[in-house]
Order: structure tokens, then C-alpha cells, then sequence
């Protein structure tokens, strides 16, 4: 069976979220889904996510699954909505337990905040296999950018996170908390070691002026023209460059309110004692 694959483009974000399922009527799974979080007046709305909702009630979809590549550093998950809405099980990578334990510091975090990923409703392991109905998928530990990224492979496709971008914007940054240019480069080195057809389905787009955003590339295409990492890169020249560049780009604008949000797999902080919820920024920590 093929893997029918829907694409949601964020332009706030630079997001996409992907729905992956295996016929209409049947069984989907949504990776990477983006609640609507307008920074300058806190305030959240859900029109993304419900275009996904909208998606899978047309095409008469069980939602299975959530699945995030990472705890994103750009944008707030919308998992728990989905999950509200439509049921489905909020999965990410087992060493999200690694992530929760570096910004539970950042953020001096309540103490009934558990670094265990219970969170999340599944911890995938690398390498582990599950089902999104009749199509069967598979866990790749992609770290780098950084420690707890994978990749979700369903027959011909891999949902990579941030790990790739597309050929012309090059490669995920690496100087988060936990990140690794050279990790991230090997993770890359597996990934362009599928076969030449596998399509790469991308997290993010930042399209140069003159190109409409875009996230799917094959293989091959990533080997022959990634700006950063084409084959004829080798890991030395890729982590100079990777750090180089990474030390010259600006905190991305959802940083903080995002990483404290997606370490609870995007439930929202407790409300405080007057029925208020409050995000942290905290100063000169990062």
C-alpha cells in the first residue's frame, strides 16, 4: 500500500504539518501540528489545526496518531487539541527525557514537572515500528539538531523534522541546548543513504525570494544540490561551516514560549492561583 501524504503550510511559522494516512475511510497519522500563538498579545487561536481537523472529517480519517519529530523551538505544538478533538496517541522520540531535563532548569520549572516523557502517550525507541492502519512505519533517531529529533519512514517517505531543509536553505541549526553539529551530520549521512527515490518530507521552509515554499525533496535531490551538505561534504568542513553560521543567527521568535510549552508534549502551563496560565521568559539565561 502507498502512503497517501497531505501537506499544511504554516506561513506565520514556516511550518508544515503533514497528515499520512492509508486510504480515505481509514487510518492517519499527523505529524508536526502548529497552534496559532500570536506573541505580542499571548494569545492562542487553533485555525491550523483545524484545518487538519477539517481534512481528516472530509476524507473520514481515525486519527491513530500525533507525532512531533522533536520539541520544536519556533512554534507551540497543537497535540493536545488534536487529541481533544479527534483522539489519536501524542508520540516523540525517547530521548525527549534529555530535552526536559535542560529546560526544566532554563525555565525553573514547578516541581511536579517530570523529566520521565510521561507527557506524551508513546516514546518511540530508534528503530521501532508501528502501524497507521494498514501502512506500517518506522523510527530513525535523527539527533543533532537536537538530541531527541527522529524521523517517521512510511514506506516510501520519511517525515524528517528539522533536520533537512530543502536543497537550496541547507540544514537545521545546531546551537540549541543539546545540539550537535557533527551528530547532526551523520544523522544526514543516514538519511541520504536510503534509496535515491525515498522522498524527504521537511518540517520547515524558508523559501528564497522568488521561490513558493516547498517540502518535499528525494534523496538524490538532497545529494546533488544541499547547500550544506551534498555529497562531497565531508563532517569536518560541515560542522565548521554548521557553527560558523549557527553563531551569526539570530533566537528564533517562539523560542521560549514554545520549548516550555512542547516539554509538555503541548499541554499549556498549570493555571496560577486567579485561574491565569503564564508563560516564563527568562532573562539572560540562554
Amino acid at each position: 500500500m502507498t502512503a497517501q501524504i497531505a501537506s499544511f503550510f504554516d506561513a506565520a511559522t514556516g511550518t508544515i504539518s503533514h497528515i499520512v494516512y492509508d486510504k480515505p475511510g481509514g487510518y492517519a497519522a499527523v505529524v508536526d501540528p502548529v497552534l496559532d500563538f500570536d506573541f505580542r498579545s499571548g494569545r492562542i487561536s487553533r485555525a491550523g489545526a483545524d484545518r487538519l481537523l477539517a481534512f481528516l472529517a472530509e476524507q473520514r480519517l481515525t486519527l491513530q496518531w500525533i507525532l512531533e519529530t522533536h520539541a520544536h523551538a519556533d512554534h507551540l505544538s497543537a497535540a493536545p487539541y488534536l487529541k481533544r478533538q479527534a483522539g489519536g496517541r501524542v508520540a516523540v522520540g525517547a530521548r525527549i527525557v534529555e530535552v526536559q531535563a535542560i529546560f526544566r532548569r532554563v525555565f525553573n520549572l514547578e516541581p511536579a514537572f517530570r523529566c520521565d516523557g510521561s507527557q506524551f502517550d508513546h516514546l518511540f525507541q530508534d528503530g521501532e515500528t508501528f502501524r497507521i492502519g494498514e501502512l506500517e512505519a518506522r523510527v530513525i533517531a535523527l539527533p543533532g539538531h537536537t538530541p531527541a529529533d527522529v524521523g517517521y519512514r512510511v514506506e516510501d517517505a520519511v517525515f524528517v523534522g528539522d533536520t533537512l531543509f530543502m536543497p537550496d536553505v541547507g540544514t537545521a541549526r545546531c546551537d540549541f541546548p543539546g545540539g550537535d553539529a557533527a551528530q547532526l551530520y551523520r544523522s544526514i549521512r543516514k538519511l541520504l543513504a536510503l534509496p535515491d527515490a525515498t522522498r524527504l518530507l521537511l518540517c520547515h521552509d524558508y523559501p528564497p525570494a522568488g521561490r513558493e515554499p516547498a517540502w518535499c525533496a528525494t534523496v538524490a535531490e538532497q545529494r546533488a544540490a544541499n547547500l550544506h551538505a551534498r555529497d562531497g561534504v565531508d563532517e569536518a568542513a560541515f560542522v565548521a561551516m554548521r557553527q560558523a553560521r549557527d553563531a551569526t543567527l539570530a533566537a528564533p521568535q517562539l523560542l521560549l514560549p514554545s520549548l516550555q510549552v512542547n516539554i509538555r508534549a503541548g499541554q499549556l502551563p498549570p493555571a496560577e492561583d486567579n485561574g491565569v496560565r503564564y508563560l516564563k521568559l527568562p532573562l539572560d539565561a540562554l
